[in-house]
């Protein structure tokens, strides 16, 4: 099973505070490195695509982004108010229009 992104953060701490210790051997240290290497490019893997999932969510009726920063309450209240009022796609019908 996967870690979650927190447990590798931790992981990535505890590795870091080893390594600022000082106190183990040179292959020990070589190794703690490595991991911690591969946790860092696993988090901020993680991090990427989380980003890219708010950019998607982020998106106004025409699939353009909407570039504002992220304030936690406001993204509730958009979260909250979309889910209240369901979007609804209007078409102008003009009388020269095929009804087909």
């Amino acid at each position: 099973m996967e870690k979650s992104f927190e447990a590798s953060l931790d992981q990535l701490e505890r590795i870091v505070r080893q390594l600022e210790e000082g106190n183990l051997s040179l292959e020990d240290s070589l190794k703690l490195f490595e991991q911690g290497v591969g946790l860092s490019r696993e988090c901020r893997e993680r991090l990427s695509e989380a980003e890219r999932r708010i950019e998607v969510l982020l998106k106004d009726g025409e699939g353009n982004p909407l570039l504002q920063d992220l304030d936690p309450a406001s993204l509730r209240e958009r979260a909250d108010s979309e889910m209240r009022q369901p979007e609804i796609k209007k078409r102008i019908v003009f009388d020269d229009d095929p009804p087909f």
